[in-house]
């Protein structure tokens, strides 16, 4: 049985919450508290599996909190729960993805005892949270880790640009992801340069109402524009589309960008199966496919698809991983060409891609250590 800490300064909520936990006989509601330090003391003296985690609260917040949850000695799964139609809390809820919560949740409404869809989408998300083991998370730099690049192409982790007659040339590069995935593809596209010379589709398993606050949320920290895909784009060099929700994003044959309301996938829509079959038709080998941390196994199939085709793959390893469920399953397929972390993708990417010679990329890598 998995034990819950609530953390929500609103009483009602946390009434709503508990009522809806307690009627699952997987979960036991452990604690219920008002504030940030209230839960942080909590934790210090009980054990938790899994702690639901408001945003707006009086004292420490929910972001604040939850980066002193991940960083301590024993950190603790986070799903925040927020309200998606207050633009500040959405800042501060990708602010605590950033600080290591595994996933977002929409807040409940008053009526939610009659909600079963509600009540059923937050038991599968705590009991999915709850059975994760996460690590102290240390503070990410904001961009290219120059110093473990280089430790990387050192230590043979990169491994040597293609022949010249070999070389490999994309059209599109597409990124599927789901829990723990926002702080993943953020690593990822902070590590790009402005100015990436490939379009960048991304499908992100994402709860209702906050699409909008990933993309606003990406575009403040990584270097390239970030926007939600709309039916019949043409996609752009440099800039990432991110998938609606509900609508599964896919490419026509000229190259446009197409929103699909056909049924979910691996039970989810939009589903990185269906953005990569549908890429696989129009560009078969001449593109790059990620698949970064997410439960499940979406997209995996597909990526050994693409690899067969041509494509470059890459799946983010388990030690980066808040879960290992879709980059571990095309892995264990032989669908990824190359697995490490996403500033690690992002490394090997332009190297493979962009084609620079390894005595430039080591003096340029060398060249930046100092500073």
């Amino acid at each position: 049985m998995a034990r819950v800490l609530i953390v929500d300064d609103s009483a009602l909520l946390r009434g709503l919450l508990k009522k809806i936990l307690s009627d699952d006989p997987e979960l036991f509601v452990v604690g219920s508290v008002e504030s940030g330090e209230a839960a942080l003391r909590f934790l210090e003296e009980n054990e938790v599996d899994v702690v639901t985690m408001d945003i707006h609260m009086p004292g420490l917040d929910g972001f604040e909190t939850t980066r002193r949850i991940m960083e301590s000695p024993n950190p603790k799964p986070v799903v925040i729960v927020s309200s998606h139609w207050d633009p500040i809390e959405i800042e501060k809820t990708f602010e605590a993805m950033d600080a290591g919560a595994v996933s977002i949740l929409g807040k409940p409404s008053d009526v939610i005892l009659d909600d079963s869809d509600y009540a059923s989408e937050f038991l599968r998300t705590v009991k999915e949270a709850s059975t994760l083991t996460v690590r102290p998370i240390k503070r990410r730099k904001n961009h290219f880790d120059r110093e473990q690049a280089l430790l990387d192409i050192l230590h043979g982790n990169i491994p040597p640009p293609t022949p010249k007659g070999r070389r490999r040339r994309v059209s599109m590069v597409a990124v599927g992801a789901s829990t723990g995935g926002p702080n993943s593809i953020s690593a990822l596209l902070e590590s790009f340069p402005a100015g990436f010379p490939y379009p960048i589709l991304v499908v992100q398993h994402m709860a209702k109402g906050f699409t909008n606050g990933l993309a606003d949320w990406l575009n403040r920290t990584t270097p390239l524009p970030v926007r939600v895909a709309h039916d019949g784009q043409r996609p752009e060099s440099g800039v990432v589309y991110i998938a609606p929700e509900d609508l599964h994003l896919c490419v026509n044959s000229v190259g446009e960008l197409i929103l699909v309301d056909e049924p979910p996938e691996h039970l989810v829509r939009p589903s990185v199966s269906r953005l990569f079959r549908s890429m696989a038709s129009v560009y078969r080998g001449g593109m790059a496919a990620i698949l970064l941390s997410g439960m499940g196994k979406d997209g995996a199939a597909e990526m050994k698809m693409l690899r067969d085709l041509g494509a470059v793959t890459f799946a983010q390893d388990k030690e980066s991983s808040v879960v290992w469920g879709m980059p571990g399953e095309a892995v264990r397929l032989g669908a990824a060409e190359y697995v490490g972390s996403p500033s690690f993708i992002a490394s090997v990417l332009q190297e493979v891609l962009e084609r620079p010679e390894r005595p430039e990329l080591l003096e340029s890598l060398l060249g930046g250590l100092g500073d």
